[in-house]
């Protein structure tokens, strides 16, 4: 089948990897064009760009897809079905109805839960105990398209949005592949339509939304941490200097609940040694490894000796 491949991270890598193992001609690869990366601003492409130039694909990186001059590329590659996975941009009508099969999409949730950029980090956030993938027929709308295929999965209690992108990733392009095969043919032209009323939608993430608050509940910060792994990540504010967290975890040892120290205001240090714990709106989190902003990231025990953190001082 002649392809035209929409995608830009490594979610999609997997899709691309397993239309070309399978015998599909990838006629174009189209990505986000590249941005700087980095302190020194080095113009870097994207994950899938980079891999389908290291195969001798032909890409394409516009920087809107709303140009005649960028749907006459696209029909210039005379598709059989356009195939996106993670694109990051909206595609239009006219570009939706240039493919003879139209465009498939594979999306990171079981829709229709989950519509919008990051179903992922949602379905971990919103403590979701299962998640999938879900193959469907793009139209105009935010995912709102019929599903030809949905494959669910187990969330693991401490997996981050990395892990579990990862998996999703490669059922997505498992999937991708059998629908395809059966796309030509009667059986696969009758997606089923979404149940509108049961859906969720879910923002593009920011990097703002790294930064905690600490009057939540522990579970859910603890949940974000998950959720943003590897980006945009967690920190807080010190003593005016940002400070990255990593390896949060809910507090369980509980020897401060025993003292009555749980009632401190969200924010404090409840111990500060071996380990750092810090109280929340309900609960409190224990904090493996920190980063002051510009230096190395150190375990919680040299954190503590270095930077001098002492119990009772309240961070946020």
């Amino acid at each position: 089948m002649q392809v035209v491949f929409f995608g830009s991270p490594s979610f999609a890598l997997p899709s691309l990897e397993s239309l070309r193992d399978a015998g599909h001609t990838l006629a174009l690869v189209v990505s986000q064009p590249g941005k700087p990366v980095g302190r020194k601003g080095e113009v870097t492409d994207p994950p899938v760009a980079v891999r389908a130039k290291s195969l001798g694909i032909q890409v394409f990186q516009p920087p809107t897809l709303k140009d005649d001059a960028a749907v006459a590329r696209l029909s210039a590659a005379c598709a059989d079905v356009f195939v996106v996975v993670a694109y990051g941009k909206i595609l239009a009508q006219r570009v939706l109805d240039l493919p003879r099969l139209g465009c498939v999409n594979v999306h990171g949730s079981l829709l229709p839960r989950w519509r919008g950029a990051s179903p992922v980090q949602a379905a971990i956030l919103a403590g979701d105990a299962a998640t999938g993938i879900s193959i469907m027929k793009m139209d105009a709308g935010m995912d709102t398209g019929p599903v030809y295929t949905m494959r669910e999965t187990r969330i693991a209690e401490e997996e981050s949005a990395e892990g579990l992108g990862a998996r999703l990733a490669q059922m997505g392009a498992a999937s991708l592949v059998e629908t395809l095969y059966f796309l030509e043919g009667e059986e696969g032209r009758n997606p089923l339509p979404q149940n509108s009323s049961l859906a969720t939608s879910c923002p593009k993430i920011t990097r703002e939304d790294a930064r905690v608050d600490w009057t939540r509940p522990a579970i859910e910060l603890a949940r974000r941490s998950r959720a943003f792994t590897p980006w945009p990540g967690l920190f807080t504010i010190r003593r005016n200097t940002r400070v990255k967290l990593f390896h949060v975890s809910l507090e369980e040892e509980g020897g401060w609940t025993r003292s009555g120290a749980e009632k401190s205001s969200p924010g404090t240090i409840l111990e500060a040694g071996t380990r750092l714990v810090v109280a929340c709106g309900e609960g409190a989190l224990s904090i493996g490894t920190l980063q002051v902003e510009g230096r190395r990231a150190l375990p919680a025990a040299e954190f503590v000796r270095g930077e001098r953190v002492l119990s009772g001082e309240r961070w946020g």
